[in-house]
């Protein structure tokens, strides 16, 4: 256009500057992307080269990612470790109770034996068979088995909250994943509608300049808009697989 003189030479110097800034941009986001991959490699515990490309495939919707919170809530409940564990600490607490409390109690001991004996100087041989029962009861200890059942007591207790403080983490964990899950939805919808809308800006933008009665700012505006249009595309598709990969974790999913 400039060599044929229907547009001004700021025209080619704009495009010109427009394009170096643009080639600074894709040289940034190739390193970032390498160095991406350097950080993975760390991730997953490998020492290999990053002489690879990344999957760009998101991750599919998930089961029931669409229903009511209190059934996904069950299933991370049932299906998380820690609160299995935590759930274990406190029956095994419980047990301990039952068995410090036992103390207040007698306690019982059988003992038996049963041994061949001989006389000396004589071929006589035979049995002794011997038993006994043995009662023990500690009437004083100095209050040592009523520590010993509030130490439990205590422990249980502090189990207990432990256990309860876990179930409301779950909890939140699956309702901040549900809730960014629909965010992201959301999101994503206004942005593919913000795309269209920037594309087709961008070829009323084309169609001016090239018939001369638009400007290269015009077009230039029109061309960053569509392409960070594409962007936040990119962007909100990343956090709702982002927030698909915390419901996993949060339903307790490997």
């Amino acid at each position: 256009f400039v060599q044929a003189g229907t547009r001004p030479p700021i025209d080619l110097s704009q495009a010109e500057s427009d394009y170096a800034f643009a080639e600074v941009a894709v040289v940034n986001a190739v390193n970032a992307y390498e160095r991406s991959k350097v950080l993975l490699n760390q991730a997953m515990g490998l020492e290999a080269p990053i002489d690879y490309d990344v999957a760009s495939d998101g991750l599919p919707p998930q089961a029931d990612e669409d229903g009511s919170f209190e059934p996904l809530l069950q299933k991370a409940l049932a299906a998380r470790p820690e609160i299995a564990s935590a759930t274990e600490q406190v029956k095994a607490q419980q047990l301990l109770i039952r068995s410090a409390r036992g103390s207040y109690a007698p306690s019982i001991a059988l003992q038996g034996s049963f041994v061949q004996a001989s006389e000396a100087g004589s071929n006589y041989s035979g049995w002794n068979v011997a038993g006994g029962v043995t009662l023990t009861w500690n009437l004083f200890q100095g209050g040592l088995t009523n520590g010993r059942v509030h130490e439990a007591e205590g422990n249980l207790a502090f189990a207990a909250a432990q256990l309860d403080v876990l179930r409301q983490q779950v909890r939140v964990d699956v309702d901040q994943a549900l809730l960014a899950i629909r965010a992201a939805k959301a999101a994503l919808a206004s942005a593919r509608r913000a795309l269209l809308a920037a594309r087709q800006r961008l070829s009323l933008a084309e169609g001016r300049y090239q018939n001369g009665s638009g400007s290269v700012i015009e077009l230039g505006d029109a061309q960053i808009a569509a392409s960070n249009a594409a962007a936040q595309v990119v962007q909100t598709d990343f956090q709702l697989a982002t927030a698909r990969a915390q419901l996993l974790f949060a339903l307790g999913h490997a």
